[in-house]
């Protein structure tokens, strides 16, 4: 049975990124689709999509249409286009006052109202085309209202009357939190009432709590950080929420989008490897060790890492880890990234103090992530939590051994390595702390030290099978299950 799907998201794959969101929004259309789905993707019009690239029409009778937002007062128009590499739809919500900004998200005061507005555009937007979807499936804070606003605003719109809302969580650290003497913006009137009252008395409105309260159904990016999220270590102040909602609670781990990230055929590689042709990697690794100006031969087993620098990932325990073992064993790094100042200056100072031997990369470079993958022996993503995480994925598929925390979704795509049985695909530690760190990274090199034991668990990786085709499949069954509701 095809479904009629809408999906909101404030960014998408390959039109405007600057996480995991995006691309799983991109790829779960693109697999909906191609199961024959109507599968249509609504995201922000920002100024920072290449309109030269991505050309939207515009859609007839949806140009200059007024938008109100509580007592704010905006004009926004939709173009669409279709998404590349597949026949996925896509509505970008243009509204240059609200998106026409550097970035795609800001701490600017109107943040809230940024993506209020979008979430009850993309809403209008299909009344107004007379698309009526079976599914309205939210991502995260930004569009976590919409199960609310089909309850109220929209009840009476024939086009959404029926629909059912699914909330994926895809990181529960971000969740928009706003001041409650802004109720005003979400103009529910005599139906306030349904705001989390507990969160108004404490002067705040928390946009991913009502979307855990008032979804149809709720998923997040692993089963394990589905768990997690529950406990009072992991659920960031929303625990007794998704405890209320537990039956409603799905896990599931995101894929991986193999027509991008495969040596085999990666576009930003001049050679390709497989399990069979381990000696590209070699060379691989050799040229991006001379372009990167690195002093280490290439037997020295090189880390990457490629990753926001935030507190979430873990950075905080190298500070210790990292220079005693760079100082004590051969090892070289690279490090692409950006993010909190402490964590950025860190990296400066450990390329300073190890010149020839570890490289910091300032930003993120989509080639230059490639070419970290395929060129690096182990990944580092010794992260505090970890909802799910993609390049841990990435890595296995590439050959590159992934040394993870046992959090979330690292937890569910990496297995320690057993050196008796040749089982396993990684390093993976439990207690966040330097001690394990330090055991983590040691053990790495140890076993990078038997060459044989090392193609082992490389193999091992590259046979792995993460597809977003298998995981699609999982929220066809929410899907399907929440349209034979009454």
């Amino acid at each position: 049975m095809s479904l009629r799907v809408a999906i909101l998201a404030s960014e998408a794959t390959p039109l405007c990124k600057t996480g995991g969101l995006a691309d799983v929004a991109g790829a779960l259309a693109e697999c909906l689709h191609a199961d024959g789905n109507d599968t249509r993707l609504f995201i922000p019009g920002y100024a920072s999509i290449d309109r030269s690239r991505f050309v939207p029409q515009p859609v007839e009778g949806l140009q200059d249409m007024a938008l109100e937002v509580g007592a704010h007062r905006y004009v926004f128009s939709v173009g669409t286009l279709t998404l590349p590499g597949s026949g996925v739809r896509v509505y970008l919500i243009d509204c240059p006052v609200l998106y026409g900004r550097p970035t795609l998200y800001t701490g600017d005061p109107d943040e809230h109202l940024r993506f209020l507005a979008f979430t009850r555009a993309a809403l209008m937007t299909c009344a107004a085309l007379g698309w009526a979807p079976q599914i309205v499936h939210c991502n995260d804070w930004h569009t976590a209202f919409a199960p609310l606003f089909l309850r109220t605003h929209f009840a009476q719109e024939p086009a959404l009357a029926a629909a059912r809302t699914v909330l994926t969580i895809h990181n529960i650290g971000y969740q928009g939190i706003f001041s409650a003497a802004d109720a005003g913006d979400l103009a529910l009137g005599d139906q306030a009432h349904l705001l989390h009252q507990d969160d108004l008395r404490a002067g705040i409105i928390n946009p991913l709590r009502h979307g855990i309260l008032y979804a149809d159904a709720l998923t997040t990016v692993s089963p394990t950080h589905a768990r997690e999220i529950c406990s009072d270590e992991y659920g960031m102040g929303l625990q007794d929420s998704l405890r209320m909602r537990q039956l409603d609670l799905t896990g599931i781990l995101n894929g991986v989008d193999y027509g991008v990230w495969d040596p085999r055929i990666d576009v930003n590689l001049p050679q390709h490897f497989d399990a069979e042709h381990l000696a590209v990697k070699t060379d691989l690794k050799r040229a991006f060790l001379t372009r990167m100006g690195f002093t280490s031969d290439v037997s020295v087993p090189l880390a990457g890492i490629v990753s926001r620098l935030a507190r979430q990932k873990g950075i905080d325990l190298m500070f210790e880890a990292l220079p005693r073992v760079l100082g004590a064993r051969d090892l070289a790094l690279i490090v692409l990234g950006t993010g909190d100042a402490p964590y950025e200056q860190f990296f400066r100072d450990l390329a300073e103090q190890f010149p020839g031997r570890v490289v910091f990369q300032r930003g993120y470079d989509d080639a230059l992530a490639h070419w970290i993958e395929a060129a690096s022996d182990l990944f580092l993503m010794p992260s505090r939590y970890e909802p799910c995480g993609l390049n841990q994925m990435y890595s296995l598929r590439y050959g590159t051994v992934p040394m993870v925390r046992r959090t979330g979704g690292l937890a569910d795509s990496v297995e320690h390595f057993d050196p008796a049985s040749g089982a396993g695909t990684g390093v993976v530690f439990n207690d966040f702390d330097v001690p394990a760190l330090e055991w983590a990274l040691n053990t790495a090199l140890d076993w990078y030290a038997e060459p044989t034991q090392w193609r082992r668990i490389m193999r091992n990786g590259m046979a792995q099978d993460f597809s977003w085709k298998r995981q699609s499949e999982q929220y066809i069954e929410i899907y399907q299950r929440l349209t034979k509701r009454k």
